[in-house]
């Protein structure tokens, strides 16, 4: 009888946490940014809880990655979603968060996907693929609002977006303050340019999908341009270091105190 008991508390739990998830990502509002070109682009957009007149706020733009790919405007909101929902977050960091969706096939910042992931061999000089070009001008599209504070544009990363969060610095590094690219790797040659940006960057020391080697070649590249950079890497963690990223102290704090 008891196991009954605790099993129907159980469910009963899990199903009131699944309602209370499904119910705060109905917060974010579901958008479809149709680019100069005639791409669309779905993305979701979680505005401050109060926006109060004449106050400018910071703008996130947060890139999912390769798993999170697709057209239902809802599976970018998998990993780090809940995390700006947070009620404490929302009411100490009132932001604008930009969340869009890859589409399936489609890669953030490289026109394919990338037939190494060693940083000697990531790409250098490719142009920038329409859908992500559709992001920029999504971006550009929240930049001419009066409520956001141009001197406090982040952007984060995970994966395939944290490529993509090494591709968009090294290309409009006048637009953003910080940036945290997370298991990520980029072609070090390409960070210079980037090195006016503050970083933090993640990875897990055992990642087995995108090499380590990615975010240390980064780091190192950084540091010798003259950038404000921070590495923390995680013993024995593999791909999913976003987990104890998003957990790391100070992560949200880091991230809204750093201005231009």
């Amino acid at each position: 009888m008891k196991q009954w008991t605790a099993f129907i508390a159980f469910l009963f739990l899990s199903i009131s946490l699944s309602a209370q998830q499904r119910y705060g990502k109905e917060l974010y509002e579901k958008e479809v940014f149709v680019s100069t070109q005639g791409d669309s682009l779905p993305y979701r957009l979680l505005r401050p809880e109060v926006v109060k007149p004449g106050k400018k706020y910071p703008l996130v733009l947060f890139l999912h990655g390769a798993g999170e790919r697709g057209n239902d405007n809802e599976r970018q909101l998998t990993h780090g979603g809940q995390m700006f929902l947070n009620p404490v977050n929302r009411e100490k960091h009132p932001a604008f968060i930009l969340i869009p969706q890859c589409p399936q096939g489609k890669y953030w910042g490289y026109v394919e996907r990338p037939r190494s992931f060693t940083p000697s061999n990531m790409p250098v000089g490719q142009e920038m693929n329409p859908i992500f070009r559709a992001v920029k001008e999504l971006l550009d599209s929240y930049l001419t609002m009066p409520e956001i504070d141009k001197k406090r544009i982040y952007i984060v990363g995970l994966s395939m977006g944290a490529m993509g969060t090494f591709d968009m610095v090294s290309r409009y590094p006048e637009i953003f303050t910080a940036a945290i690219p997370i298991c990520g790797t980029v072609n070090p040659n390409r960070l210079s340019a980037a090195k006016d940006i503050k970083f933090r960057i993640f990875h897990g020391d055992a990642d087995d999908v995108v090499t380590v080697e990615g975010s240390r070649g980064a780091y190192k590249a950084l540091k010798a341009a003259g950038a404000d950079v921070e590495y923390i890497e995680f013993p024995g963690c593999g791909h999913n270091s976003w987990n104890p990223a998003f957990n790391y102290p100070g992560f949200m704090d880091w991230l809204f105190k750093q201005k231009k």
